[in-house]
């Protein structure tokens, strides 16, 4: 017996269609903040909001990137108005494997 994930059903959560898909995290981030001091001075932090696997966050006066949640979208490479974040695609092996049912 397969112990696949089955597929999302249309409608599913963000969080539901997430969960479908598999992701070997590398111990180096794909994503850079450039400069910690252009975040902060960006009045809107954008990064908070556009990225739909919730990657970047604001605390501590600091934009803390969780990479290992990283869809591979690339929408920080246009979403950040300073250009700020640096993304390429992580090395061979790691990064994420969709499910396509």
């Amino acid at each position: 017996m397969s112990e696949e994930k089955a597929a999302p059903q249309k409608g599913a959560s963000i969080e539901e269609k997430l969960f479908t898909i598999r992701y070997k995290v590398d111990d180096i981030s794909h994503l850079i903040i450039k400069d910690q001091e252009v975040c902060m001075k960006c009045e809107t932090k954008e990064c908070n909001d556009f990225c739909p696997a919730d990657v970047y966050s604001w605390r501590d006066l600091t934009t803390h990137v969780a990479f290992e949640n990283c869809i591979e979208c690339g929408t920080c490479r246009i979403g950040c108005p300073t250009y700020n974040i640096e993304w390429v695609y992580p090395k061979g092996g790691y990064g994420i494997t969709y499910k396509f049912g």
